[in-house]
């Protein structure tokens, strides 16, 4: 049997994606925002039910009764944030990040994110800067902002603050084809369905990046949870789309240690519901908000989706070296 040894990637596209990284450097060093560094292996992991952490033994050389489980990182936020409460002020990673399980045309389970973390800027503050990374690096036009609600209330008649979980699955079962008969979810899950299958493709037909924001406070995941200007409790947080694609992910980073306490357990709680093993919570993390996290706004950006958008490929795989496959 022949062996396909050969990159998936051209090697135009690698030149092209040198070029960028380093256009992405130019950018952050043009306004004096710290690049670092953070260790792809720890001891713990995240505890969101949709994400599954790679594991990797460390055995100490003699040692092989002390055996010790670690992670490779689905992100670097949790050491940028003891980063940051140490005083770091403004820093950003070009970070190699692994979750199991995700594969296929805009999932790959190694991949390459683009972190960083701006102290005393707003989140809505932080959404103008990421528009203006686009507009520099993508030579995009500038971007729209909706909320959440707004476009379920536009595509899907529905009202997520007020409709019942029924009446949001139904709406599901109604608009996707292909649903699994027996599937149970809950209701950000059947909210999430609508998202990817029928609300991104209306955002491609725009034409222009589009800030999605004000989800629902049930998606805050590692966000601030505020009251919007009709009394709903919203995640202070945005998602970023172009060409219907999700690119990047943007906080008011929580700033209490207890409340992101109370969030990590309860994830490992919905872990064991759903029959997978609990993740050890990272208590450098707490420890280091605990000490004194600054106000400050965080976005996590896919650099292999972004290629993919800057030179029309269709599949993650054709803009990295060697795609999961050939790894």
């Amino acid at each position: 049997m022949a062996i396909n040894w050969q990159p998936s990637a051209d090697i135009e596209t690698l030149i092209w994606r040198a070029q960028l990284l380093t256009d992405v450097r130019h950018f952050f060093a043009e306004r004096d925002i710290l690049e670092v560094e953070t260790p792809i292996l720890s001891q713990s992991a995240p505890t969101a039910p949709y994400l599954d952490s790679f594991t990797a033994d460390y055995i100490p050389i003699g040692e092989a009764s002390s055996r010790q489980a670690y992670y490779l990182q689905t992100s670097p936020e949790f050491a940028m944030k003891r980063l940051l409460a140490d005083g770091s002020g403004p820093i950003y990673q070009l970070a190699r990040v692994f979750r199991n399980g995700e594969t296929g045309g805009h999932h790959s389970p190694e991949f390459t994110m683009l972190e960083w973390y701006r102290p005393g800027l707003s989140v809505n503050e932080l959404i103008v800067e990421v528009d203006d990374f686009l507009q520099q690096i993508l030579h995009t036009p500038p971007a729209i902002k909706r909320r959440y609600q707004q476009l379920f209330q536009q595509y899907l008649l529905i009202d997520i603050f007020t409709s019942s979980d029924e009446e949001i699955e139904h709406c599901a079962i109604e608009q996707i084809t292909g649903l699994p008969a027996d599937l149970q979810i809950d209701r950000d899950g059947w909210l999430e369905l609508l998202m990817t299958h029928v609300i991104e493709f209306e955002l491609e037909k725009l034409n222009v990046p589009v800030f999605v924001y004000d989800y629902p406070a049930s998606q805050a995941q590692l966000a601030k949870v505020v009251k919007d200007n009709n009394g709903n409790a919203i995640s202070a947080r945005f998602e970023l789309y172009v060409g219907g694609l999700e690119l990047a992910n943007g906080y008011d980073e929580l700033l209490d240690a207890n409340e992101l306490q109370q969030r990590f357990e309860k994830d490992n709680q919905q872990r064991r519901s759903q029959g997978k093993s609990e993740m050890p919570i990272d208590e450098n993390l707490l420890a280091a908000m605990d000490y004194g996290l600054p106000e400050c706004s965080g976005v996590a950006l896919g650099i292999d989706r972004l290629i993919m958008l800057a030179m029309n490929k269709q599949t993650i795989q054709a803009v990295l070296s060697f795609g999961f496959e050939q790894s």
